[in-house]
Parts: structure tokens; C-alpha cells; sequence
């Protein structure tokens, strides 16, 4: 789950590469831009289909000199640790982003760049073992002077490599646990890292959603030695407003529950910032971004896409939106500690039955014609390594005749509205959970239920609003939530599929599926990798544990005089590239 960024309202972990979405959503509409790539006429984000990466974008020396940019967040920020499980929050990844130094930036057409700032290079010079060079900016400093180092890397590898704080609540070890070492030289400029076995997504360390946290400051507040096993430095970070960074803006000011305020770093390496000032804005009641946009209370929302939202966007006048394809991913996950669902004839059934096209159709579809079914558990249709593995196995198709048919075959009967299996007994009521509040959901709860009634399964509606403890406590039979992908697969794959890993709330257990996907993380060849990760998947899918229905479709929005903001549907967000915002000059 990697930021957990719970995507709006839980902080769960998945892994390196992926993160709950409980509430879900991220969003990009359109007021007069393109929705779903549609287009509406002019607008800032005209181009944002076509070229994510460019797509309003101005030159500085088009840009004035100064400003106050106001962004709306969702959820105040409780926790300042985003490498900890209870700080992996979208919301807080997205205030940090300008902060926190990384190594790579995922772009907003999924693939990743080295970050030049920061880097003069990175590159893997051994396969065996696999190791890494990194060579840091010589003037790249923390705010109040000291050097970004090798010692940098190695306090946060130490943090998140499983070994040396076995008590740190990480998001994740994925690639961290693999590194043997991590040595500077060069007055700590140039850092070699070893690994004990090659890492296919290892230009995820140190970046995305692991960003890297001072040494210096780390070791004035308890390091990592403590006689619990827990960081004390690790506590403190995240109950500690961040007084210093490594990123071009840092944290003046931070109103519980209203905002969060950034001004330029003046120790900054990289270029100037145009902004004198970045606000985040803290407005949980997604209803009322709208109104502080219209207002220009704030000048850029981004807020999970319902309808009516997006409807009263594209009224603002001098406003652009934009719907796009985004990496969280909506599914139904069945857990297969309830007796009956240990069954994977009945498992198949169910999913058989859903159709995931109507379910789109009431739901997301309202707003945007892009949205198809989701046919992969491990990359969406714009990463190179997306394959169809579900549509070959009828599932997600609504179809009730086959999947009668599956169950007769296993001998179970239907008798009117009730389900018996080959022995007579019959299959009790199943619960569908998920967040409460979330009203997209709710609808694809029900029609669930009501797509499987046939069977003579009931499945009763039951929101709760807890989501990471009913998942993690398996107090459900079906649930509805989403993942946050990143542009790191295989490190996410590990967390969520595995036998045994945290995420796997389910307890899916295959000996192949772990052996492929196992063998996709260390593979030197990225061709093999994606293979063996298909064949993992492919071979999953028939297992109908998760059923992918929908790429979330993510929603932007800004007044027109905000140049390069633009959509990024990954865990580093719109704020990935915060030192270049500005406003048009004349504006």
C-alpha cells in the first residue's frame, strides 16, 4: 500500500508499491478541460490525455515572481512519518513531497525519472551481486546546512530493511530487506549499495513513498537504538512537525485541522521556486471544495470524482478540469477463512456472476466514458506491463447461466432463494463490507448483492467504519475498497499476494503464485520479470480471490492562471513537481 495514502481515509500498508484506498478515489475532473480525455473546449488541461507530462505547463521566465497557492487536502495530517504505517496517508505524502528529498520521481504517465536535484546519477554497476552507485549533488544540503549523505541512506535502509528495527511499524521492507550495505565515499557523496540478491524494482529505495529522512536530526532524537527495538527518532518524526527539509519549499506553519503552510527553502539547490508561498488546505468535506474553488479560497482541488462534484466544477468560469485513468483500483476481495469460501467452485461462481460492466455503468460511468473493467491485479492499461488475465476465465461477465452451471457441476443445488452444497447443508448469508460514508461503494455493495441473489446466495450490506481493522482482523466475507498502485509492481505483488504477507487479508495461499512472483521481484531481466508476474497472475485469477473491477478514474481541477499543475495518478501526486508551480504572468 504505499501511501495509504489510504487513499482518503486509511493508512494501510501493502507493500512498497501499493496502498488502501479506503474512501477512495483521486481525482481529476473536468470544468470545461477533458473528461476522460474528452474535449470540451479550451482549457489548461486540454492537452493532459495526450501529454501528461507537459500538459499546462509555462516556461519561468513566463511566470511571475511571487504568489500564494492554495491546494485543498482531504485529511489533516496526524502523523508527520509517511515512512510509518500509521503516517503511509496520501494526504501527508502529498505536504511532504516538497520536503523530503527522493531519488526517483514517478511522472504522470507512470514512468520514473532519476531526480536531477538531487542525483548527478544512479545506476546499477554489478549483477553479482547486484549493486548500486548513487552520486549525490555536491551542494545538496539540509535546510540548516549539513550535507545530504551516505549517512542519509543508511539510517533510512536501517529503518525499513526489517533487521535493524524490528520494532519500526514500517510500510514496508520490500527491497530494504535485500540490501546488504550501504557504504559513502567521497564525503559520503557517492553511495554504494549491495544487495544480497538482485532487486527488479530497485530504483524504488529511496523514493516514491520512502522518502529519505535526515540522519543528523534522526540521531539528536534517539536514532535507531533503543532497548524496545523501536526508533525513537522513528516516534519523533511522527509526532514532530518537520522544522527542516531537504526538498525546495519547508513547513512554517501548521493549524491543526486547517492548514499547512510552505515557503521556499532558502538553503535549495535546485532551481528557485516561483511560489512565496504554498498552502495546503485542509477541507474534509469533499462537498465544499467546489464552493472554496469558485471562490478562490483555493486555487487547485483534487478531490475523489462524484458526480455531482464534477457537474458543478465544469460551471466555475476560468477554471480547468480533468478526469483521468488513475492507479488506485477497485475490487472485491473474498475472505477464504469463511468455510464456505474456501470452496474455489463457489468462489468462481460468485465472480462469474458479477457484472463488472454494470457495476461501472451506475457508478463511475455516470461521469466519465473511459472507465472499463480492470483486467489485472498488478498493472493498469497504461503500464507496459498490463495483460488481460481475467477475461479468458468469465469472470466479472454477469454470466448467471455459467456460473449455475459451475456450481451444479460441483453438485451444489439451488433451491428458490437458497444455495445447498452436495451434502445438503446450506450456504448461510455472507456479508459485503466497506467504508462507510463512501456512497459509491454502498451502490456497488448492493448491486453485488443483487447480481448473486440468483445463485441463492444472500449477501447482506454491512458498512463499517474501520475499514483496516475489519480487513485486518478478517471480519468479513466480501469487501469492497481499493489499492493504490505505483509504478513498482513487483515489490507490491510481494505484499499482497504472498502467503503469509500482512496485506493478503484474505489468506490466499498458492506455493506457484508465491514461487512467480518471488522470482519476478529478483529478476535482472525486466521482459522475464513481467512474465513471470503475468503467469503469477494468470494463475491467481482462477483462483477468484480478488476481482478487479475498475481503474479509479482520479479528478483535477484549477483556476486558469495555475501553470504546471497537472495530474499524477501516482502515490507522489500532483505536488511531484511543487518547486515549478506558479502563475501566469499578468494573472
Amino acid at each position: 500500500m504505499s501511501r495509504s495514502r489510504v487513499r482518503r481515509t486509511v493508512a494501510l500498508v501493502a507493500g512498497a508499491a501499493v496502498v488502501l484506498a479506503a474512501c477512495d478515489g483521486r481525482g481529476a475532473a473536468g470544468g470545461g478541460g477533458a473528461v476522460g480525455g474528452e474535449r470540451r473546449g479550451a482549457s489548461a488541461l486540454s492537452a493532459c490525455e495526450m501529454t501528461p507530462n507537459t500538459c499546462n505547463s509555462a516556461a519561468p521566465d513566463t511566470l511571475r515572481q511571487g504568489g500564494q497557492l492554495v491546494f485543498a487536502i482531504e485529511k489533516n495530517v496526524t502523523n508527520w512519518n509517511v515512512l510509518s504505517s500509521a503516517g503511509n496517508v496520501f494526504e501527508g505524502g502529498e505536504v511532504l513531497k516538497p520536503v523530503l528529498p527522493s531519488t526517483f520521481v514517478t511522472q504522470p504517465d507512470l514512468t520514473v525519472a532519476m531526480n536531477t536535484d538531487l542525483l548527478d546519477s544512479a545506476r546499477v554497476t554489478n549483477t553479482n551481486p547486484e549493486t548500486i552507485v548513487y552520486k549525490i549533488k555536491a551542494n545538496a544540503v539540509w535546510s540548516d546546512g549539513t550535507p545530504i549523505t551516505a549517512e542519509d541512506f543508511r539510517y533510512n535502509w536501517k529503518l525499513q530493511n526489517g533487521r535493524d528495527c524490528p520494532g519500526c511499524p514500517v510500510v514496508t521492507t520490500s527491497g530494504y530487506d535485500q540490501v546488504r550495505s550501504v557504504v559513502g565515499a567521497a564525503d559520503g557523496k557517492t553511495v554504494t549499495v549491495i544487495l544480497t540478491k538482485p532487486f527488479t524494482d530497485w530504483r524504488q529505495l529511496w523514493s516514491g513513498s520512502s522518502p529519505i529522512y535526515p540522519a543528523h536530526i534522526a540521531a539528536a532524537h534517539g536514532d535507531i537504538t533503543t532497548p524496545q527495538g523501536l526508533a525513537a527518532s522513528f516516534t519523533w518524526f511522527g509526532k514532530t512537525v518537520p522544522a527542516y527539509s531537504g526538498g525546495p519549499f519547508e513547513i512554517v506553519q501548521f493549524t491543526n485541522n486547517e492548514s499547512v503552510t510552505l515557503v521556499p527553502n532558502p538553503r535549495w539547490y535546485g532551481p528557485r521556486p516561483k511560489l512565496d508561498r504554498l498552502i495546503y488546505r485542509i477541507i474534509t468535506d469533499a462537498s465544499q471544495e467546489q464552493a472554496a474553488l469558485q471562490s478562490r479560497a483555493v486555487q487547485v482541488i483534487y478531490p475523489q470524482p462524484q458526480v455531482d462534484v464534477v457537474q458543478q466544477v465544469r460551471t466555475i468560469r476560468g477554471v480547468s478540469s480533468f478526469v483521468g485513468p488513475g492507479l488506485s483500483w477497485e475490487h472485491l476481495d473474498l475472505n477464504l477463512q469463511n468455510g464456505y469460501l474456501a470452496d474455489p467452485v463457489l468462489r468462481t461462481a460468485l465472480f462469474t456472476a458479477v457484472d463488472r460492466q454494470a457495476i461501472i455503468d451506475r457508478t463511475v460511468g455516470q461521469f466519465t466514458t473511459k472507465i472499463k473493467p480492470l483486467n489485472s491485479h498488478n498493472f493498469v492499461p497504461r503500464q507496459s506491463g498490463y495483460e488481460d488475465v481475467v477475461s479468458e476465465t468469465g469472470q466479472g461477465s454477469g454470466n448467471l447461466t455459467r456460473a449455475k452451471q459451475l456450481l451444479a457441476a460441483a453438485g451444489y443445488k439451488i433451491d428458490g432463494d437458497q444455495l445447498t452444497t452436495f451434502v445438503g447443508m446450506p450456504v448461510p448469508p455472507m456479508r459485503i463490507r466497506y467504508a462507510v460514508g463512501n456512497q459509491v461503494r454502498r451502490l456497488e455493495c448492493e448491486l453485488f448483492a443483487q447480481q448473486v441473489k440468483p445463485l441463492g446466495i444472500t449477501v447482506q450490506v454491512a458498512p463499517t467504519d474501520n475499514l483496516a481493522s475489519t480487513l485486518s482482523t478478517g471480519d468479513y466475507d466480501i469487501a469492497v475498497f481499493s489499492w493504490i498502485m505505483t509504478s513498482f509492481p513487483y515489490g507490491g505483488a510481494l505484499q499482497l499476494w504472498s502467503t503469509g504477507q500482512g496485506n493478503n487479508f484474505g489468506h490466499y495461499s498458492n506455493p506457484d503464485v508465491d514461487r512467480l512472483i518471488a522470482a519476478a521481484a529478483s529478476s535482472t531481466d525486466a521482459s522475464i520479470a513481467k512474465e513471470e508476474l503475468t503467469q503469477a497472475d494468470r494463475r491467481m485469477t482462477r483462483d477468484a480471490y480478488v476481482l478487479p473491477l475498475y481503474q479509479k478514474p482520479t479528478f483535477l481541477a484549477l483556476d486558469n492562471n495555475v501553470a504546471n499543475v497537472r495530474d499524477n495518478p501516482s502515490l507522489d501526486g500532483p505536488p511531484y513537481n511543487a518547486a515549478q508551480w506558479g502563475f501566469r504572468a499578468g494573472s
